[in-house]
């Protein structure tokens, strides 16, 4: 009797049918809603979910498995499938602010059917509150007493995941003459809600990442899961920006991976007639694969090392998670790029998919930490 497939295989049978239909989805800007129902079906979408809300407590070195494997047929979804992995996990953190009875509801609506949720934090003029500012998005009193309800109105940009989303967690303000922030559970397709299609960006074409409207949006009391004054909020949690780096650093060193299968094929079955023998019989050609070969092995070290330190309770300082995260970006770029280097006019051809890689891979230099935050932090704890 064959021994059932762990969840990184599962993944990696399912990213070759992604993969079969990224490039479509990539030149379309449609959302790829088929990879998500196959996810569900595979049981990944409650992977992260801890064992006591009813999903799987998988560990963050497994996640990181799972986010690798698709991303390496559709970085798209892995981008989304990445959000709520941390959603979940922070669900299920000792200390959430989440209410078990919601928590579980979430968890286990994702095992009996496609649910997802993510984070919408990003504004026009706000930016990401990463780098601090209160968010124009504004929950009022939906009437009085302690338990009544709230209503949202805002607008979020680079909402990963819009058009499959089922909850919303939206990080607002409160109109009290003092405000508080925090974020508020939102059901997706609740009255007052509108998404507007507006991405159109040269990576992750596919991740549906559009603006959210929210018009006086009803949410109930119990769904507003912590609010602060904005100065009693820590300035980022260490523990959360590694779980985050160990994802993300997945996602695109996927993308890479999958840079260097084509390239490989391409170094292998290309004799230009001046040559009379593959590219891969170059010298050359041989010392380049190996550079790129050093840098994705480089990153699996780094990442399965972080990855080992957050299963096993070891504190991860936000300084060293970050410079992990700007050192594997860096290398699943500069793997992307030595490929290009490798294959002239036919790696930037649309009808091969290097160029796809090189769009998506660009987009890991955006996330949270970005490079300047990362090496302050970094310089200023070398000096004291």
């Amino acid at each position: 009797m064959n021994a059932p497939l762990t969840a990184g295989q599962l993944a990696r049978t399912l990213a070759v049918e992604f993969g079969a239909r990224a490039a479509v989805h990539d030149r379309e800007g449609s959302f790829p809603h088929r990879n998500f129902t196959e996810l569900q079906q595979a049981g990944l979408l409650s992977l992260a979910g801890a064992r006591h809300l009813g999903g799987q407590g998988a560990s963050l070195a497994q996640l990181g498995e799972v986010i690798g494997a698709v991303a390496q047929g559709c970085p798209a979804t892995a981008l989304v499938l990445t959000m709520q992995y941390m959603q979940q996990r922070a669900m299920g953190r000792a200390g959430s602010p989440w209410p078990e009875v919601l928590a579980r509801q979430l968890v286990q609506e994702s095992v009996r059917e496609v649910s997802l949720i993510n984070a919408l934090r990003v504004e026009p003029e706000l930016g990401s509150p990463a780098r601090g500012g209160l968010p124009a998005t504004v929950a009022r009193r939906a009437g009085e007493g302690a338990g009544a309800g709230w209503r949202i109105t805002g607008h979020k940009i680079y909402s990963t995941g819009a058009p499959i989303l089922r909850w919303y967690l939206v990080w607002a303000r409160t109109d009290e003459e003092a405000p508080r922030t925090g974020a508020f559970l939102v059901r997706a397709g609740a009255p007052g809600i509108r998404i507007d299609p507006t991405w159109d960006h040269l990576g992750l074409r596919a991740s549906g990442s559009h603006d959210v409207h929210f018009d006086s949006v009803p949410v109930p009391a119990s769904h507003a899961l912590e609010l602060r004054l904005p100065q009693d909020w820590a300035r980022g949690d260490s523990a959360v920006q590694a779980e985050m780096v160990v994802l993300l650093g997945g996602l695109y060193t996927g993308v890479a991976r999958a840079a260097r299968a084509w390239l490989l094929d391409f170094l292998r079955t290309r004799s230009p007639a001046s040559l009379g023998a593959p590219l891969a019989s170059l010298p050359r050609v041989q010392e380049a694969v190996g550079t790129l070969e050093g840098l994705l092995l480089t990153n699996d070290r780094l990442l399965r090392g972080l990855a080992a330190d957050v299963d096993a309770g070891v504190p991860v300082s936000s300084v060293d998670s970050g410079l992990i995260k700007s050192t594997v970006t860096h290398n699943a770029v500069h793997a992307v790029e030595v490929a290009l280097s490798l294959t002239s006019n036919h790696g930037l051809a649309r009808r091969n998919p290097l160029e796809r890689h090189l769009r998506d891979v660009l987009c890991g230099r955006i996330h949270t930490p970005q490079d300047d935050s990362v090496h302050v932090a970094a310089g200023r704890a070398a000096l004291g």
